[in-house]
């Protein structure tokens, strides 16, 4: 069994008020448009691959174009599989998300460090015909946060949080006051509806995985001004959250300025298969091997 390569294409999802910056946040080369069907299914839209100065890249809108897909609607296994397809070994997602903390404020970025799962109804592995059994305590890259949080010394007039608890909760409506007030009880910092499954199935495809998280406001705990306007509001977490989407993307440029540390230092994620499969390879169906070739493979392969 082959080694993964330490680093060869870095995946860049776009959540809420990303998606549309994503095609021209970067001066990229070479492009190509790649839509492809898995066998889960179309991605949420057309993936992009180019070259950003020297580092491939792909890039997805996660909501698929014009935002029209709701956070369970998502094709997370489509697109995991399509960016494992495409050569993604890391991964960088974006997440829109409520604040839980009073220290977190709307406009500010979180490099996550650690998830709790909310969600209910979603399918949540590709290997539904095999017993697949993969570490997630650290559910984040650490060598991924490690470039991520290096790069953002540099990052001016913006605060980023060097850890924080995301909350993944089904929405598509936002959390009761009473659920709120749980969730902090429960030790999350950030509360959002899209960092699961798709933390989890990327491990599944041994690619490295790492989310910021945008906060947008304050998510309901907090007492809002009762003189304040339900369209001001509005008006405020838009700009907040454009304000967070801007630094994401600025972090992202001045990190792609170096990805030595992502070629020098693996991922503990390129070998979670390795002791995770835990069915008689040989029991296991050949036709299910071959749909999933481009998953596990190299698992089969000696």
């Amino acid at each position: 069994m082959a080694d993964q390569q330490i680093f060869q294409r870095l995946g860049i999802i776009g959540g809420s008020g990303i998606e549309a910056a994503l095609a021209t946040a970067f001066d990229m080369t070479n492009e190509q448009s790649h839509d492809l069907d898995t066998p889960f299914g179309s991605t949420s839209g057309t993936i992009i691959t180019a070259d950003c100065g020297d580092v491939p890249i792909a890039l997805l809108q996660r909501h698929g174009v014009g935002h029209v897909l709701n956070p369970t609607q998502v094709p997370y296994r489509a697109n995991i599989y399509a960016l494992k397809q495409l050569g993604c070994t890391h991964i960088i997602a974006s997440g829109a998300c409520g604040s839980l903390r009073e220290h977190i404020q709307p406009g500010d970025l979180a490099v996550c460090d650690q998830l709790i799962d909310k969600t209910h109804g979603r399918q949540t592995t590709f290997y539904d015909n095999a017993a697949v059994h993969v570490e997630f305590a650290e559910p984040f890259c650490p060598v991924l946060r490690w470039w991520l949080l290096d790069s953002a010394s540099q990052l001016p007039n913006t605060k980023v949080h060097v850890d924080a608890t995301y909350i993944c909760m089904e929405g598509p409506s936002f959390s009761t006051r009473a659920e709120s007030e749980m969730h902090r009880q429960w030790g999350a910092d950030v509360v959002g509806m899209t960092a699961l499954p798709e933390a989890r199935l990327a491990r599944e495809a041994e690619i490295a995985y790492a989310l910021i998280a945008l906060p947008t406001d304050y998510d309901s705990w907090r007492l809002r001004d009762a003189d304040v306007d339900q369209q001001s509001l509005l008006i405020e977490i838009i700009g907040n959250l454009q304000a967070a989407s801007s630094a994401f993307l600025e972090l992202l440029k001045i990190a792609l300025r170096d990805v030595s540390i992502l070629q020098e230092h693996k991922s503990p994620a390129h070998n979670a298969l390795k002791l995770g499969i835990w069915s008689d390879k040989s029991k296991i169906d050949p036709a299910e091997v071959q749909r999933l070739r481009v998953l596990w493979g190299r698992h089969f392969d000696d």
